[in-house]
């Protein structure tokens, strides 16, 4: 059985074609630059190819992807009638959307209740939806929600200071995102330390990053709130902000509510504090020559990530297992050792050569045989989840 995992994004289209009877990935790709000219498809399958094609819409860019994976030369399946169910990454859920649901004309509709939850991916989602049903009309296309892991929260978690009646009819609250990154994480930790009953914090550190406190499985805190722009300072995001900073810039600058947050979510973060970039590999260089807001801002970045790490270890009273995992967390020793560094109220040691010097394949574990803590770094694999839920939702058998 195949299935093709979407991630639409505004002028992109990322795709990954998994067979499930292994969970092995037989081609992946991007269809890049949709609707803004000098578009092109990055396809990896039998062969890697790059094929320059205008691509005007997302429902020419699915066109070219399933001609991508039948082609003779460096397609994958002789037909697009071998793929047995899409399934669909989305930000946002609200509160009607609290597991993975198989997308029929009501979740449609429901679906587009929730854009103003995350204006900024959820619009895409939704084309990439509409394109791929469009063109795949006659397999089951299944939503996979970034906030379903984070479901589990208690009250005291989710909850903001707010009027409870504004949360009861607005449905304001915390909603988290990684959801599935966590969940693949939290799931992969437990077979290796063999038991399922212990407290984990994982490191999600990307452009995008968060952090989640994870209890016997389950998911009892997130660093990303209403929307992805509350937590830990990322890539261009400001993280926690004192709501009122918003008031104070749009008098000051004279904008309105809404260019301010769109310059919270896109000109701040370890960008806008370096002034050299939101790339971590940009920021090291730039501070290994001297550049003292790049090293601000990567010691601001893991500053905000090892206060979140005490504090989960407060709420679920002890943490057993740390994780780092995506492109920062997995590819950024310097963030890592000011993580790890000054954790040793908590038990945690770990080697910091290995920690420099290591290469990943499935996991590295940074902890020493001393360390109460465990301490891993993890390569994470939303696909593989996003291809998990779509064939248990479309109820396939073997």
């Amino acid at each position: 059985m195949k299935i093709l995992v979407i991630n639409s994004g505004s002028s992109s289209l990322k795709y990954r074609l998994i067979e499930m009877t292994d969970e092995s990935v037989l081609a992946k790709g991007v269809a890049d630059r949709i609707g803004i000219g000098n578009s092109f498809l990055k396809h990896s399958g039998k062969k890697d190819v790059i094929i320059e094609k205008d691509m005007p819409t997302h429902e020419t860019a699915i066109k070219m992807v399933l001609e991508a994976l039948t082609d003779p030369d460096h397609g994958v399946i002789a037909s697009a009638d071998e793929i047995a169910g899409v399934g669909h990454r989305s930000v946002a859920s609200g509160e009607n959307f609290t597991k993975s649901t198989l997308i029929d004309a009501e979740a449609r509709k429901e679906l587009e209740n929730i854009i103003e939850l995350a204006p900024l991916h959820m619009p895409a989602c939704i084309m990439g939806i509409d394109a791929c049903m469009e063109v795949m009309p006659n397999v089951p296309h299944v939503c996979v929600f970034d906030t379903s892991f984070h479901n589990t929260m208690p009250d005291v978690a989710k909850l903001y200071g707010i009027d409870y009646e504004d949360y009861k009819t607005l449905k304001v609250r915390r909603y988290g995102a990684h959801g599935t990154s966590h969940n693949y994480i939290s799931e992969i930790t437990a077979e290796i330390i063999g038991k399922k009953d212990f407290n984990l914090v994982v490191c999600h550190l990307g452009n995008g990053a968060s952090l989640s406190a994870v209890k016997n499985g389950k998911c009892m805190d997130t660093t990303m709130g209403f929307t992805p722009l509350e937590g830990l300072i990322m890539g261009t995001r400001s993280g926690d902000i004192d709501p009122s900073v918003v008031q104070f810039l749009c008098q000051k600058k004279g904008w309105d509510v809404s260019k301010a947050i769109n310059y919270l979510n896109k000109q701040c973060g370890v960008k806008g504090i370096s002034g050299v970039s939101s790339d971590f590999r940009d920021l090291i260089a730039a501070a290994e020559e001297g550049n003292a807001r790049a090293q601000l801002a990567i010691d601001m970045f893991s500053y905000r990530v090892k206060k979140y790490v005490g504090a989960y270890a407060a709420v679920m009273d002890g943490v057993d297992a740390i994780v780092f995992t995506a492109g920062i967390g997995e590819h950024t020793p310097e963030v890592r050792e000011r993580v790890l560094s000054g954790l040793t109220y908590l038990g945690v040691d770990f080697d910091n050569e290995l920690n420099y010097n290591c290469k990943i394949k499935d996991y590295v574990e940074l902890s020493t045989p001393n360390s109460k803590v465990k301490v891993f770094i993890m390569p994470t694999d939303e696909e593989v989840v996003i291809a998990r839920e779509t064939k248990l939702v479309a109820n396939f058998n073997d």
